[in-house]
């Protein structure tokens, strides 16, 4: 896929899986949700644990997000679409920046809501949430030829 198409695919998303370097050299990848915005990948997290843990070890990361996922039982196969990021992980310590990645994150899902609001709840959790901003590398996006076609047919 194009980074254009790629870059749709990780605006469309909600939620898609970290992986990073794990305990024991095991992988680690956990679900989550998160925002695309200026180029970069957010989501909050706890301030301790497993998956910061693993940022803290080796800051590369991917992320994926699966867009389509069509079963299409009597061709045996399945319509897919799915995007991986390949980039590094910043703890966001900066009380500025950390507030405004919140507040896409709280924007992205709570559109509806007044800026207001939104800060209130930010403010009601700052301290103790953690944020983690994932500076892309490079993207690598797949689709079946299915969407292809349907793509060049338009």
């Amino acid at each position: 896929m194009s980074v254009e198409d790629s870059i749709a695919v990780l605006t469309r998303g909600t939620s898609g899986v970290l992986a990073t370097a794990g305990d024991d050299g095991y992988p680690y990848a956990v679900p989550l949700s998160y925002v695309y915005a200026d180029d970069k990948i957010y989501f909050h997290t706890a301030k301790t644990g497993h998956k910061m843990d693993a940022i803290a070890r080796s800051e590369k990361v991917s992320f994926c997000v699966i867009d389509e996922d069509q079963i299409v039982p009597e061709a045996f196969t399945t319509y897919f679409r799915s995007v991986i990021a390949f980039g590094r992980a910043r703890v966001l310590h900066d009380e500025e920046e950390k507030r405004a990645a919140l507040l896409k994150l709280a924007k992205r899902y709570s559109p509806e809501e007044t800026e207001e609001a939104l800060m209130q709840e930010i403010n009601g959790s700052f301290q103790a949430v953690a944020m983690v901003e994932i500076s892309i590398d490079h993207l690598s996006g797949k689709e079946a030829i299915e969407f292809v076609k349907q793509k060049n047919a338009k």
